[in-house]
């Protein structure tokens, strides 16, 4: 009862009208970044972070967790009328959603698409309002050493449940460790890899370094390949969505399953695109149609949009409550919380309890705001696909180029945003993950605190991160995700041997 009362004064906070305007904005940009191949919700949300620093915390980050709810819709309208995923994780919704637009069903395809996003998100929000200030209450006990051994936590899970090369996530990782690095030491004040250059002592901007992967990055990447966008028109209309809506309720065990999966895989650091996957994968094996998948099943748009928003809202929740995130989009929302002077993490509930549940409630109003915008402007939206790639491209690069210089007002930092735009490029055509590296940029500088502060209590004796069953548990479970590929390929082996 206690949080369903913290809720409804949330619901007060997030009810103004100035708020509300912010949603429908905010909901608004996120499906036009969510149509746009090259961009995303976690390089939308990092350009466009800057106007928000005039705000009111609450009411910038309603706006920005509201682009991310509708660069989540957005993704799937591009993925079904141009079989091009708008976002990673909308890739699993071409295999079926593309052919039911073939088909003379684009209507129900989006419909299926929109709703089923929508109860996904529902499902990850409605855990996190009851979850979060467990958790919070849970890690008010934590110390320096409990603290790093969650860090280590996260940062080792990145490397056993990434799926790619664990070389590559490692490397991205050390890349990130070393940047984050850069600047004044915060135990000793002195400066660190400057180079006697002053502009480096104020560090490497998290903001400056997420525009120019993600956007100039995507930008370069997407120039390089000349996108052309050519199509399926569609129209939802009313008969549409009703006769839509009386199908899916027969893929409830489909839409659970998919919300379990997806809150999952967002809670550890999985994310959207593998969940999708999953889900998808796991429809197609257990549903009586499975090989009919990819011929226009609607199961099939169910259960990876499920999935995906059930992963992407689940993802706030160790933010919330850990000060952890669980996604690059979660990383960039967690920057800024600290460029506004909230701590992310167990006392925020205590300290900051409106702005908390301002945003949880937030939450519940932005998804209901995105599928009545989506549901009712999809033709509008699809028609920005029609601007050449020409156009749209520059003006991406003046707003991140604008965006990284209202950060400090230096034009060192515009510099230093296209530098990362070209590393981004580079590590986008080499298939090395970005994620680990912001991650390890964003968590880095707070990690080396708290491992410095248990070696101080310590005396310098690593022993203090096994001194208790709770640190003890948790660095354990970090060493074996540490190592899970190596276990991995050795049980193979031993298989391999024994056949």
């Amino acid at each position: 009862m206690e949080e369903i009362s913290a809720l409804f004064n949330g619901f007060a906070v997030a009810m103004t009208p100035f708020n509300l305007l912010l949603m429908l904005v905010g909901v608004t940009l996120g499906v036009i970044i969510g149509v746009l191949p090259g961009l995303g919700g976690a390089n939308g949300i990092a350009i466009l972070l800057p106007l928000t620093f005039t705000m009111p915390p609450t009411s910038a980050i309603i706006m920005l967790s509201c682009i991310y709810w509708g660069a989540l819709f957005g993704g799937a309208i591009t993925s079904v009328l141009f079989n091009i995923p708008g976002e990673p994780w909308s890739v699993a919704t071409t295999f079926d959603g593309y052919p039911m637009a073939r088909n003379g069903k684009a209507g129900e395809a989006l419909t299926a698409a929109f709703t089923s996003s929508f109860v996904g998100a529902f499902f990850a929000i409605v855990m996190i309002t009851f979850l979060a200030p467990l958790v919070a209450k849970f890690a008010l006990q934590f110390g320096p050493p409990e603290f790093f051994s969650v860090y280590l936590l996260t940062f080792c899970s990145f490397v056993g449940m990434n799926k790619g090369s664990p070389f590559k996530t490692i490397s991205a990782m050390m890349l990130g460790f070393a940047l984050a690095t850069v600047g004044m030491d915060t135990v000793t004040g002195q400066l660190r890899l400057t180079f006697g250059n002053p502009e480096l002592m104020r560090g490497f901007d998290f903001l400056i370094a997420v525009i120019g992967l993600f956007g100039i990055g995507e930008i370069l990447l997407s120039m390089e390949e000349g996108l052309a966008f050519q199509g399926a028109a569609a129209k939802i209309r009313g008969k549409v969505v009703w006769e839509t809506w009386k199908q899916l309720p027969k893929y409830w065990a489909t839409s659970l399953r998919s919300c379990l999966i997806g809150c999952w895989m967002g809670i550890t650091p999985g994310g959207a695109t593998p969940a999708s996957f999953m889900a998808y994968g796991v429809a197609k094996r257990v549903s009586k149609d499975g090989d009919k998948f990819g011929t226009g099943k609607m199961e099939g748009i169910v259960a990876p949009e499920t999935a995906a928003h059930a992963a992407g809202t689940a993802a706030l929740l160790p933010m919330l409550s850990l000060g952890i995130p669980g996604s690059p989009t979660a990383a960039v929302l967690l920057g800024g919380l600290l460029i506004w002077g909230l701590q992310p993490g167990p006392l925020l509930f205590v300290e900051k309890p409106d702005f908390v549940w301002g945003l949880i409630a937030s939450m519940y109003l932005g998804n209901l705001a995105g599928l009545f915008v989506v549901l009712t402007c999809v033709p509008l939206f699809a028609s920005i696909l029609r601007i050449p790639f020409s156009i749209i491209a520059p003006v991406i690069i003046v707003i991140c180029a604008v965006g990284a210089y209202t950060v400090h007002n230096a034009m060192f930092d515009v510099w230093l945003m296209l530098g990362f735009g070209v590393l981004g490029y580079v590590f986008k055509k080499l298939d090395y993950p970005m994620a680990p590296m912001v991650l390890a940029l964003v968590l880095g500088d707070r990690a080396e605190d708290s491992f410095r502060q248990s070696m101080l209590f310590s005396q310098g004796s690593l022993d203090i991160f096994f001194s208790n069953p709770l640190v003890g548990g948790i660095t354990s479970l970090a060493l074996l995700l540490l190592f899970w590929p190596l276990i991995g390929k050795l049980v193979g082996k031993k298989k391999a041997t024994a056949a």
